[in-house]
């Protein structure tokens, strides 16, 4: 069995010894644990050194995409080929398909090849013979750089310091024009007002200024190159009845120099333009198309770096820019900022006023997966970027259109309002409710309610009084008259509950009244009863 083995100094093919003791993969690690022990069961068949560093990445790369580099072909056919009925162990079983399927070379991938692969690390400088430890290390350490770069794409074409300078120098850049233009435009304005109320492009006025010089040569200039012809006989006419001082020709030559610089700023401005687009959609294509070339090169500005950026989430990539207001807000314990530089973007400009918060943190999550993918990721397409695009554009589009759905329901159906119809109703006044006390009716409908069994014992009690009767008879009539008026109050307080407190103050006078009354009837008849008595014995 023969072992291939990869080192960062080259190729390294072994053939095993003994067979046998690969079976005890527990008790592999006891025969290599001197290097003496190790060419027992190992013995090196041929080395392949790498010329240089970029050989070195090469051939890595290759075995960590799983593909068979040029110096490792050249190994195989050369070594292995010749014994073709040998297997070849390998640490890497996608690496023994394609040597398969390529070389028809038998490969093996199992727990004891890989627990062999290790031992062979251990004892690496006492099996390679004739390479120093002090030159693998160096040469281990170079590879971990040139592969680390290559991971993370630190090439040339991926250095975002450049993009950093370049929209520094953008931003000062307009700045300074800004400054140009107002002054230039103040000096020229005291020889020629006019002049800057009708044409207001900064280029186009520089480069009129420029042309014409002194305001008298309006008339013989020819300013239809750079002004449409209506804007030019306009300025032709404004001349002639112009306000303005009279300046010397040393006035004039500075103004023209002072346009001159404005004009070659302004190309500059263009041509720095068009790099930094260039090295936008280079670097970081799909934040280039997620946020603009602009908005991400401040972004990536403002973290330092494209790796920086990449570590920053979603919910600080959205307010980067707005520090200041975000610490404001926390100190005064208001509402924290909804954007940052992010504001800038197309996205977030064509949305409403309502939905700028949604959209920038929408767009925000996005960016910070773009941001990664470019930074981190091996393709350099911007097919991520669009169709994330295209998802915020479609959810934009619902917000602005659809605007309030069903609370109910299946939720994507839009909420239906009927159609407003005026129904004038006329109400008629209903004077029943202006009094509270109660009508009279009401209580002549309770007497004629009453049972006229009721009002009849009154007659006999009357009429009880002249003749004699005995006192048990008086006792239960009595009963009888007292036993009315009870009952009268009983259905009087069921009827009238309703009543209010004017009905129910009568009620009581009447109750304090009938005991009155009752107690004189009383008194009247012991009167007579003493009369009677009085005549019975004056006639015995």
């Amino acid at each position: 069995m023969l072992v291939l083995f990869e080192t960062a100094a080259g190729y390294a093919i072994f053939k095993v010894l003994d067979e046998s003791k690969l079976q005890q993969v527990d008790s592999l690690h006891k025969e290599f644990e001197t290097s003496e022990k190790a060419n027992k069961v190992l013995k090196l068949k041929h080395f392949e050194k790498f010329q240089d560093t970029t050989e070195a990445l090469a051939a890595a790369t290759a075995l960590v995409e799983g593909k068979i580099g040029k110096s490792l072909k050249k190994v195989l056919k050369k070594i292995v080929a010749k014994e073709a009925h040998e297997q070849l162990a390998i640490s890497d079983a996608k690496l023994g398909g394609v040597i398969k399927e390529k070389l028809d070379i038998s490969c093996v991938y199992s727990p004891a090849v890989a627990e062999l692969m290790r031992c062979i690390r251990s004892q690496m400088e006492g099996l390679i013979t004739g390479l120093p430890a002090r030159d693998i290390s160096a040469m281990s350490l170079g590879l971990a750089h040139s592969l680390s770069r290559y991971k993370l794409k630190f090439s040339p074409d991926k250095v975002d310091t450049m993009i950093v300078q370049a929209i520094s120098l953008l931003d000062d850049l307009d700045k300074e024009l800004n400054n140009y233009i107002m002054r230039c435009r103040e000096w020229y304005g005291w020889h020629f007002p006019e002049l800057g109320k009708i044409v207001t492009d900064n280029l186009a006025y520089c480069k009129a200024v420029r042309k014409i010089g002194d305001r008298t040569n309006v008339a013989g200039s020819d300013l239809s190159d750079m002004l449409p012809e209506e804007i030019e006989a306009e300025v032709k006419l404004a001349a002639e009845i112009s306000m303005g001082t009279e300046v010397s020709e040393q006035d004039i030559a500075n103004i023209s120099h002072l346009c001159d610089q404005v004009i070659e700023i302004t190309e500059y401005r263009v041509q720095l333009y068009d790099y930094l687009k260039n090295r936008m959609m280079a670097i970081a294509p799909n934040l280039t198309v997620m946020v603009g070339e602009l908005v991400g090169a401040r972004l990536i500005s403002h973290a330092g770096s494209l790796l920086n950026l990449a570590k920053h989430p979603a919910s600080t990539v959205q307010i980067l820019g707005a520090e200041k207001a975000l610490f404001r807000a926390l100190k005064t314990r208001k509402d924290t900022p909804k954007y940052g530089l992010i504001y800038h973007a197309s996205l977030v400009g064509q949305t409403s006023a309502k939905n700028k918060g949604k959209i920038s943190r929408m767009l925000a999550a996005k960016t910070a997966l773009a941001i990664r993918y470019d930074a981190l990721g091996e393709d350099t397409n911007a097919e991520m970027g669009v169709e994330n695009r295209a998802k915020l554009e479609v959810r934009l589009r619902q917000l602005e259109e659809k605007g309030i759905r069903r609370i109910s329901g299946t939720g994507k159906a839009m909420a239906k309002a009927d159609k407003y119809t005026h129904k004038s109703e006329v109400k008629v006044y209903d004077p029943s409710g202006d009094s509270t006390i109660p009508s009279t009716s009401k209580k002549r409908k309770f007497e004629e309610v009453e049972d006229p069994e009721a009002a009849e014992p009154t007659t006999p009690a009357f009429k009880a009084k002249k003749p004699k009767k005995e006192p048990v008879t008086q006792e239960t009539e009595t009963p009888e008259v007292s036993g009315e008026a009870p009952k009268k109050k009983k259905k009087k307080k069921k009827k009238d509950k309703k009543s209010d407190e004017a009905a129910e103050e009568e009620e009581k006078e009447e109750e304090i009244e009938v005991p009155v009354t009752e107690s004189t009837e009383k008194k009247k008849k012991k009167k007579k009863k003493k009369k009677v008595k009085e005549e019975e014995a004056d006639d015995e």
